[in-house]
């Protein structure tokens, strides 16, 4: 009878061990997401202090985010640094510890800079691998149609590099962009570097303008010349926004040549034998790429046809001084970024500036960090502060907490301050003008926001 006791109460005690194992722990409580209409001015360093530590569950399941970016085809050399900025982000979030006590695992899609290879990664993204967060791509082309699809799944679509004023006027609530501005307003840094820093007596008289056909370098020339952006909405509907006067008119200057180059296009020569019989004294050439870039320079080169002043939208890349040494010296192209600029971020409830960027680049890579590199790691810092301070990867909490963003409270990267109007491009932001000086990308203009600002090189060096 004893032992037969003591095997009962020993079934008793195995099976009290065994249900206590199988039973569900009570779920921690998760942090109230942060009212984004409070005003209340909490910072990324306060909501870290207060956030409640996460059930095992949480630390268990990953943060998703996908991006799918153009690593082969013509945008791949932007495509891959903007990959190497977002993975750069990324690790030093999970260094730390990861996001809300959760680790991020970045899914990144090789899009081969095709729209419709894009199109089917994204609903991928949202319907199969079921992602937490999306980051943007590169370039207009791939994101106007890309934003249609997560705005109607209400997923918020950060975008580094897609610059087309059309893809934010269509009046989506869950677009922020991390530049300075769209495209067509981008015109206005080269004009204003003209008119303050060449002497009225040396300015330039006649202007040409060669450019691809493309969303981006299309908005860049309407917005110089003034026209009207006119698209079609979701719905089938029209909009037209008017840019009149455009920002040539603020220069006395005369339009003596305009063309736009195909998708495609290989016949540099002939193009650039046109603009040297225009002779033009100052040449506007946005470009889609750095190889378009590259590829224009080497034919003007050939030519022997030597403008006092160019302007491109690309080749701040170092591939693009190496390609072509001294023949890059004297070309002008806007930034969003310099090195110079050292603005002070966050990322991971500390400062975290562009110095520190920099460094971390280069212990993990072997290289500098250029702009298209810093870039997307400012859009993951924005990000990273929104799903800090809100304790939340809902996409419409997320929202409204950029939304609220103001000048005394933006998101802090290393390129500055963001908050955004509703449309979301930021706002009170401009461009920064470099040149290349001597086999170096130096800072031009404007001249007074930095220590280091070199005297702008006009006329430009001959060939």
């Amino acid at each position: 009878m004893k032992r037969s006791l003591i095997f009962v109460m020993a079934i008793i005690m195995i099976a009290a061990t065994v249900l206590s194992a199988c039973a569900q722990p009570t779920a921690a409580p998760t942090q109230a997401p942060v009212d984004a209409g409070s005003g209340s001015g909490a910072t990324v360093e306060s909501v870290a202090e207060t956030t409640v530590a996460p059930t095992e569950a949480a630390l268990a399941t990953p943060i998703k985010i996908g991006t799918s970016l153009p690593l082969t085809g013509e945008f791949s050399i932007t495509g891959t640094k903007h990959r190497d900025g977002y993975q750069l982000c990324v690790d030093l979030i999970n260094e730390a510890g990861g996001l809300l006590g959760r680790p991020v695992d970045l899914i990144v899609s090789d899009n081969q800079s095709d729209v419709d290879t894009t199109l089917a990664q994204m609903e991928r993204f949202i319907n199969v691998d079921k992602v937490d967060l999306i980051f943007g791509t590169f370039s207009s082309k791939l994101e106007f149609p890309a934003t249609a699809i997560t705005e109607q799944s209400n997923y918020l679509h950060p975008i580094p590099s897609a610059a087309a004023l059309r893809i934010y006027e269509r009046g989506f609530k869950y677009l922020v962009y991390f530049q300075p501005n769209a495209a067509e307003y981008i015109g206005a840094s080269p004009v204003m570097m003209i008119k303050d820093l060449i002497p009225a007596d040396a300015q330039p008289a006649t202007v040409a303008l060669a450019w691809a056909d493309d969303f981006y370098a299309s908005a860049l020339i309407t917005g110089l010349l003034g026209e009207d952006v006119t698209f079609q909405n979701n719905d089938g509907t029209e909009k037209t926004v008017s840019l009149a006067p455009g920002e040539l008119s603020k220069l006395n200057v005369k339009i003596v040549y305009k063309e736009m180059w195909p998708a495609g296009f290989s016949d540099w020569t002939t193009l650039a034998s046109k603009l040297k019989a225009a002779n033009a004294d100052f040449l506007f050439a946005p470009v889609t790429s750095t190889d378009e870039a590259i590829n224009l320079v080497r034919a003007l080169q050939q030519v022997g046809y030597n403008p006092k002043g160019l302007f491109m939208s690309q080749g701040a890349q170092k591939e693009f001084g190496e390609a072509l040494g001294s023949a890059a010296n004297g070309i002008t192209i806007q930034a969003s970024w310099h090195p110079l600029a050292n603005f002070t971020g966050l990322l991971n409830g500390k400062e975290f500036t562009n110095q520190m960027f920099l460094d971390a680049f280069k212990s993990k890579y072997g290289t500098d960090g250029g702009e298209d590199e810093a870039i997307p790691f400012a859009l993951c810092q924005g990000i990273e502060q929104a799903v800090r301070a809100t304790g939340s990867t809902d996409n419409t909490v997320l929202r409204d907490w950029l939304s609220a963003r103001t000048a005394d409270d933006p998101v802090k990267t290393i390129l500055g301050d963001f908050y955004w109007d509703e449309r979301g491009l930021p706002i009170n932001k401009s461009f920064i003008m470099t040149q290349w000086q001597d086999g170096k990308l130096e800072f031009v203009y404007p001249t007074d926001a930095f220590p280091g600002v070199k005297p702008l090189v006009y006329p430009k060096p001959e060939w």
